[in-house]
């Protein structure tokens, strides 16, 4: 049977000016942008022990996971220094909406992006 093997992609609207969306996901989480205005986030590049890895989850219809966003989807960046983004977060005047916190497959933090939507930082174990 034919499967999906990976996620190729995240693609979202802004409710907003997509060029200053762009440039706080640039300046504040280090997404390196391409000149055609998206950018490529690179397995190899991670140094984490599983390798790299993407998780995909359903949520319930009326979960609260995402609040206080009213999104309908949260996305999972994975970091390699969670503590050191908090504080370039906090230097640069993000607040952390919760975090970080210890689990048992690594370090989570969450922020919300100038348009509401919650986002998820890991640092893996």
């Amino acid at each position: 049977m034919a499967r999906v093997t990976g996620i190729g992609g995240v693609f979202f609207k802004t409710r907003g000016d997509k060029e200053a969306l762009q440039r706080w996901y640039a300046k504040h989480l280090g997404i390196a942008l391409e000149p055609w205005g998206g950018a490529i986030l690179k397995w190899p590049d991670d140094t984490a022990s599983d390798k790299g890895l993407t998780v995909w989850h359903v949520a319930a219809k009326d979960s609260d996971w995402f609040a206080p966003s009213d999104a309908p989807f949260m996305i999972n960046y994975r970091v390699d220094d969670l503590d050191g983004l908090i504080v370039q977060l906090e230097t640069g005047g993000v607040a952390i909406h919760k975090g970080p916190e210890q689990h048992e497959n690594g370090k989570f933090a969450w922020v919300l992006d100038p348009d509401g939507n919650k986002v998820e930082l890991w640092e893996p174990s």
